[in-house]
């Protein structure tokens, strides 16, 4: 069969190009909706996540490849032993080599030897694996849109804290109803939230410029404000009206200054001047 067909679209799978086969045959992206809230838990409304972001099918191979390169990533690699040649000692031969019924030694540094050198022993090394910015993209995407499914997205206009109170983050989780391992996502301008919240160990704040896939798949919540929303429409306001001026404006009075005459004006004036009195 020449053609694939589901519902009423159709593709011709001897014409179409592998890249329009993989977009055909790709799952169509859900569409969610979010109740919006305001920090004490009043209903703002609703929002539709952005479906490009939050409706995808989630890829586990790439989440599982992404997140085993960020927790590589995150390893020291410190780690060192010595070898034979690094251990201090050991550069007299122990015992003769003949004669004495046992095996021949030439140095007490050798592995087998207790106090000496180890051999292929771990030495400092990176452990950071090279992931390609698609890849990281697309696991991020897996896992906001896991989070999404289960109803784990809230979305919030902004952070109201006046001053760093943990006692007001408290209240603002429970007006929000949120238990459990809760991610925060903070921008730049809410530095009272990140106080407020630090001292709570189930509480997580990160940037939103520093938002991963692991961090959100270590946390049942994940809160978004207007501002830090991936995708969202809740912050994109109407275009600021040009601030009207104090004074109205006047038009700028005309200049009356006279042109100056240019060097090819003088030169053909002086030329014409020559002629005439060449004729007189």
């Amino acid at each position: 069969m020449s053609a694939a067909q589901t519902g009423s679209d159709v593709i011709d799978l001897e014409s179409a190009t592998p890249a329009a086969i993989r977009r055909f045959l790709r799952p169509e992206l859900k569409h969610h909706t979010v109740t919006r809230r305001s920090q004490d838990g009043t209903e703002l409304g609703s929002i539709e996540l952005d479906s490009p972001t939050f409706g995808i099918v989630p890829n586990k191979d790439v989440l599982h490849q992404v997140v085993t390169a960020q927790l590589a990533a995150a390893r020291a690699g410190t780690q060192s032993t010595k070898t034979r040649a690094e251990v201090r000692g050991g550069g007299a031969k122990p015992f003769r080599q003949k004669g004495t019924g046992r095996a021949r030694q030439g140095s007490t540094r050798s592995p087998q030897w207790i106090g000496g050198g180890v051999a292929l022993g771990p030495k400092p090394r990176s452990y950071a694996q090279k992931t390609p910015k698609k890849m990281v993209q697309l696991a991020l995407r897996s896992a906001l849109s896991d989070r999404a499914v289960g109803g784990k997205i809230v979305v919030i206009d902004q952070w109201t804290f006046e001053v760093p109170r943990t006692k007001d983050a408290i209240a603002a989780l429970t007006a929000l109803g949120l238990k459990g391992r809760v991610l925060l996502v903070l921008g730049v301008e809410d530095g009272y939230a990140d106080r407020s919240f630090g001292n709570l160990p189930d509480i997580q704040t990160i940037m939103a410029s520093e938002l991963n896939a692991y961090d959100i798949l270590c946390n049942d919540w994940i809160v978004f404000t207007d501002a830090t929303l991936p995708g969202g429409d809740a912050s994109d306001g109407p275009p600021a009206a040009p601030a009207a001026s104090a004074t109205p404006s006047t038009p700028a009075p005309a200049e009356t200054a006279t042109a100056e005459p240019t060097v090819e004006a003088t030169a053909d004036a002086e030329a014409e001047t020559s002629t005439e009195g060449s004729d007189s």
